[in-house]
């Protein structure tokens, strides 16, 4: 994993076309812009999981049937 220090206003390049800009930095929370081509899929991890947890749960109680 690359770890990086940025202030607000500075950007992150990621290849050629994904830029990540930080907006904010607060006390417990940093919020980031993200520049990104439509075709990019963009999801927080915290949804990610939440919907392979539940694909998993309902395939699970297909296989008991």
């Amino acid at each position: 994993m690359l770890v990086l220090s940025r202030k607000a206003g500075e950007r992150i390049l990621i290849g050629d076309d994904v830029a990540l800009t930080i907006v904010r930095v607060g006390p417990n929370s940093v919020r980031v812009g993200i520049e990104a081509p439509r075709s990019t899929n963009i999801v927080r991890e915290e949804l990610c999981d939440f919907g392979e947890a539940k694909q998993n749960s309902e395939s699970n109680e297909a296989l008991r049937l």
